[in-house]
């Protein structure tokens, strides 16, 4: 049966107390994966609306023949969406449960909690002078609170807004100690739910990225024209975690000090909570008797100019969303170096609660910003407006070229397998592979394919040695933060100077081909054509790229195990971890000594005697294989040189690692209107006072949960079957959205977390609309 992973790359937008909706919708993703796993696993079926993700996904599988899995693999987030990012990679990574989190969100974010013990108020009767302005702020357009989800709403949000306002004045009301406290109380709680496998296939990557700001920044260097150096403040602070996801669960992401300290600073909104500084997380430390062996890693990693430069008890982090609430940059960063071991249905999915346009109610009414709207929204909506064209854009480039790539290459394939069957002759298919003869072949196919390439070997050459280069300087980049420089320019042109020095002042030899000093350094150091060569073999053995029907599903999957399991052996010579801990202070002495460094890298990597195991595995695979997939197989890894030579100077990206395109889907309100016209407006309540309004009443919390879940359900069924070649029937696709959202509400029903009334309210819609 053919195979298919549906990627998602999952993008959180702030929104304050919108956090609530985006739970809801992240935890229908976390649900339909476990679904996913388990159908994999061969595991029985959950309960509730798992099973019917469950019913779906074995649907697909009798219907279509294909055995779909979901990973959610990366996570975006900035400040109320950053929240939900670190809890979902936590939960994806470890096995952990995310209904912990649900009870906390409902309970707990709320602004009785959240204020800080100082700011509350002393007697019933203070600052009675600061009424008028809350009975403003209650009474002004889109924050009347009379059209509240159940009319007892009223006087517990007029309470609780009263005693807000009349609180402590000039300073933020809510405690940044009792937030992290509360977000560590969630992760202690999700370590005590039961434990089950990862939602990630052992070895496969999770990525998660949350933007933070650095309200006093650093200073940077700048190099221009005139004057050649001049310093700029940098204030972005984003803060990632990259694991390789075990066999078994309950292994965190990373020490949940550190989860804390990104949730925290993430969310740090301006005014409403005092920035984090470091020391927070020292006394949070303290007072849980969690220990942070870590620490001065992780502060080196994620700041390393203030590390350097001895600043950290400085640094005072605010929310991300102040400049990067829509992050998009993060994720597709995260898109390089990934595998690919069976055909790929890459989607980025982002969560946008409020589609709808801030600030909509004023602009209708024709009225001027006032002094108060214009403070609220600049810093509850404004900076939550940035276009996202750029990263769309930048999406569709990238598909492009993935597209182009797989076109070239179906185009080249009759042509290279000619080329090479005339180099060796057709007897060569029908004999016994060994390492020996794998490693000769290969040999001679390079050599024929750079000779035969003419002047167009002279721009391929370059091509492979300013991408080394780049990679290498890169490299002793991330590895040195001390150098203090975000630009891998002044290293690569060391390690330039230093390559001709070495006699690589020419890469072609004057009969045609590679010079031999340029041989030897493409040995030694390029690790990106060994990758390259493997992914087109993967790729050759998917069924969607040419169907075979003479070659059994399990020979592919076969074939593809072993071609991952060499993957394996140069994915682990990539970053710098591998390069051992003396690599640090060479890269910190790269711009000096750049020699010492390339001798070290070649040293520890030893890619000649990598690629003599890889043939070892790969003479081994190709023995059990039947005899045309052999000559496939053959063809394809003999005959790569021929596709790279034409293709790598065409590709702007020479690291591709997924060929498929990348899909873009969005979650709002707007987009799942099943069971609710009327989108936003219609059915969230966090929306009001400036998105706060979800931390002012539990009846908002609820209503805005509920219909996180719904709506991620319904786009849960959207997503996969989008993935299908013959799509569903819309009947089939409304079956299975209904049998959700009743399943959801029967779950929340059972688990009395949401009001009765209201349950039965939208049971009602979902018979009507969907009978």
């Amino acid at each position: 049966m053919r195979q298919k992973e549906l990627r998602i790359a999952l993008v959180c937008y702030g929104g304050v107390s919108l956090a609530i909706y985006m739970h809801g919708v992240t935890r229908e993703l976390w649900q339909l994966a476990r679904a996913s796993r388990d159908f994999h696993a061969g595991k029985p079926a959950h309960d509730g609306v798992e099973a019917v993700y469950r019913a779906l996904i074995e649907r697909i599988a009798e219907e279509q023949d294909l055995r779909l899995r979901v990973l959610p693999d990366i996570m975006s987030g900035a400040s109320a969406g950053g929240i939900n990012a670190v809890f979902l990679a936590q939960a994806v990574h470890s096995g952990q449960s995310l209904e912990p989190l649900t009870d906390l969100w409902l309970e707990v974010a709320d602004v009785d909690e959240l204020v800080d013990p100082a700011a509350r108020l002393k007697w019933r009767f203070s600052k009675l002078w600061a009424q008028p302005f809350a009975n403003w702020l209650l009474s002004r357009p889109g924050s009347d609170i009379a059209h509240a989800v159940a009319p007892e709403t009223r006087v517990e949000v007029e309470r609780k807004v009263s005693h807000l306002i009349r609180g402590r004045w000039f300073e933020p009301p809510f405690s940044g100690i009792g937030f992290s406290r509360l977000l560590e109380r969630a992760f202690s709680a999700m370590a005590r739910s039961p434990i089950e496998e990862p939602l990630l296939p052992p070895g496969h990557p999770l990525d998660l990225y949350v933007t933070a700001t650095d309200f006093h920044g650093y200073q940077e260097l700048l190099r221009l024209h005139s004057p050649p150096v001049v310093e700029d403040t940098e204030h972005r602070m984003p803060i990632s975690f990259r694991s390789r996801t075990l066999m078994q669960g309950g292994k965190d992401l990373a020490n949940p000090l550190e989860l804390v300290f990104a949730a925290r600073a993430t969310a740090s909104f301006p005014g409403a909570f005092p920035p984090l500084r470091i020391e927070e997380i020292d006394r949070l430390s303290d007072l849980t008797e969690r220990t942070w062996p870590e620490r001065e890693a992780f502060l080196e990693r994620v700041m390393p100019v203030h590390a350097a430069r001895e600043t950290l008890g400085n640094v005072s982090l605010i929310d991300g969303s102040v400049l990067v609430n829509k992050p998009f940059a993060g994720a597709i960063a995260a898109l390089q170096g990934r595998p690919a071991q069976r055909e790929v249905d890459r989607r980025f999915l982002y969560v946008d609660p409020r589609p709808d346009r801030y600030g909509e109610e004023l602009e209708d009414r024709g009225e001027p910003v006032g002094f108060f709207s214009a403070i609220f929204g600049s810093l509850s909506t404004l900076p939550r407006e940035q276009p996202i064209r750029d990263n769309l854009e930048q999406l569709e480039e990238q598909s492009r070229e993935a597209e182009r790539l797989s076109r070239m290459v179906a185009a080249l394939r009759p042509e290279v397998d000619g080329a090479v069957e005339k180099l060796f002759g057709r007897t060569l298919f029908f004999d016994r592979p060994t390492p020996a003869r794998l490693k000769n072949w290969r040999q001679k196919a390079q050599q024929s394919a750079a000779e035969s390439a003419g002047y167009a070997f002279h721009a391929y050459a370059q091509a492979k040695f300013t991408g080394i280069v780049g990679r290498l300087a890169r490299l002793a980049m991330t590895a040195a933060p001390k150098l203090g420089i975000d630009d891998p320019a002044p290293i690569e042109a060391v390690l330039r100077e230093e390559l001709v020095r070495r006699g690589l002042d020419t890469l072609s030899a004057p009969s045609g081909g590679a010079a031999p000093q340029a041989i030897a350094f493409f040995r030694e150091h390029d690790i990106g054509f060994r990758i390259r060569r493997l992914r087109l073999l993967a790729r050759r053995l998917a069924r969607d790229w040419e169907a075979d029907p003479d070659i059994s599903d399990a020979a592919l999957e076969q074939g593809r195990d072993a071609v991952y399991r060499i993957l394996a052996l140069y994915f682990e010579k990539e970053g710098a971890a591998a390069l051992g801990p003396g690599f640090e202070p060479l890269a910190e002495n790269v711009l000096r000594d750049p020699g010492t460094l390339l001798d070290m890298i070649e040293a520890q990597r030893l890619l000649p005697d990598l690629d003599e195991r890889a043939e070892e595995m790969l003479a081994e695979a190709l023995e059990t294989m039947p005899k045309n997939l052999k000559r496939r197989m053959l063809l394809t890894y003999l005959g790569f040189p021929y596709y790279d030579v034409a293709t790598l100077p065409l590709l702007r990206n020479e690291s591709l690692t997924e060929f498929d395109p990348v899909k873009v889907d969005r979650i709002s309100p707007d987009d799942a209107r099943s069971i609710r016209e009327g989108g936003t407006r219609a059915t969230l309540r966090g929306i009001e006072f400036y998105n706060f309004g979800a931390f002012f009443s539990r009846a908002y919390r609820e209503n805005d949960y509920l219909w996180g879940r719904l709506h991620g359900a319904e786009r849960m069924v959207d997503l996969v079957c989008s993935t299908l070649d013959r799509p569903f029937s819309v009947e089939t696709c409304r079956h299975f959205k209904r049998e959700a959202f009743h399943a959801i509400l029967d779950e929340e029903q059972r688990a009395e977390r949401c009001n009765q009334r209201m349950i039965d309210e939208i049971r009602r819609e979902v018979v009507e609309r969907l009978p």
